[in-house]
Order: C-alpha cells, then structure tokens, then sequence
C-alpha cells in the first residue's frame, strides 16, 4: 500500500507542480496529503486515501480524468483504481465559474451542495477531511471572506451525513471553533 501511495503522491506533486496554498507560500501538496493523514489516523482504506491525495487534480490541474484514470488503472488493482476514479470524480466541483459564468458564487455553491449531498459515504468522508483542513488556514488568514466560507463549510457539513461519524463532528467542531474565533475579534 506504501508504494502505491507513494506514486499516487508523485503524480498528485507534480500534477499541481507550481501551485501554492492560497494563503500560504507552501506547495499545495501539503493539502492533499494532510487530507490523506487525517483519513489514514482515521483507519480509512486505500482507495480512499488515493482519491485524498488526488482530490483536486482533474478540477484544479492540466491532468484530464481520461489521464488519472489511465494512471491509476496501471499501479492499482482494477477494484481500487476503479473506487479511487470514482471518489475523485464525485470530489471534483462540477459547477464552477468558467462553465457556469452566468451564476454567482450563491448559485454555483447551491447547485454543488445539492451534487455533492448525492455522493457516496465515503466521498463525503473525505471532503470532511477536506473541510477541516482547509478551516484552519481560512479562519487565520482570511477573516474577511472566512466568515463567508465556513458558513458554507456548515451548510455542506449540515447536508452531507453519510459518511465517517467522527470525522464528520471533527469538521463540525472545527468550523464552528472557525465561526467562535472570528466573532470574538474586533
């Protein structure tokens, strides 16, 4: 399993090569791989951590879901290339600006919300992962658009129930920490 994820880690690298947090000069790897940790402590299996490490390729990368297919069907058995495809599909926004340009930002998210409520357990698993790591860096950095954000982040949370428990109260209680903090700055 270590070795797969270790070239699944490599793909996923180099895929974002050049791209940082948005908040941060860190490569945005860090993400994916402290998404893929918090899944790994929570005992998830491979297909899950895979699709944690590659979350964000086909939506934020040059790299097409023909190419991540094609990649993971060559180092994973079909079974759990086929699972790690298909998380990432569902954990792909589907509506956002360029396809969608005619909708705000309230419409886009409304309309991702609704697909996303729709996945499977353990996609939603992993966007709780997601979630609570990327509400740590928004609530420090950002307290304009943070309050924004992890109302958002609630909404999706409040909406989204059939994945792990215990990561899914971790995000909860992450954002809500998020929204307590900002209320009690000036």
């Amino acid at each position: 399993m270590k070795n797969i994820l270790d070239q699944i880690r490599l793909f996923a690298t180099e895929a974002h090569a050049g791209q940082t947090r948005k908040y941060s000069p860190e490569p945005y790897i860090v993400h994916p791989v402290r998404v893929m940790e918090t899944l790994a402590a929570a005992g998830m299996p491979l297909p899950m951590l895979a699709a944690a490490l590659l979350h964000d390729v086909v939506e934020d990368t040059p790299v097409t879901a023909e190419e991540l297919s094609d990649f993971l069907f060559s180092i994973m058995n079909q079974s759990d290339a086929a699972e790690t495809f298909q998380l990432v599909i569902a954990l792909t926004d589907v509506y956002v600006k360029p396809a969608y340009p005619q909708w705000n930002r309230r419409k886009r998210k409304d309309m991702e919300l609704q697909r996303v409520a729709k996945t499977s357990p353990d996609a939603q698993t992993i966007k709780y992962a997601d979630i609570f790591d990327n509400v740590h860096e928004i609530t420090s950095t950002d307290p304009d658009f943070a309050p924004r954000y992890l109302r958002e982040c609630l909404a999706i949370l409040q909406k989204i129930d059939k994945g792990n428990s215990a990561l899914r109260k971790l995000a909860v209680d992450a954002v809500k920490e998020g929204l307590d903090t900002l209320a009690k700055q000036p």
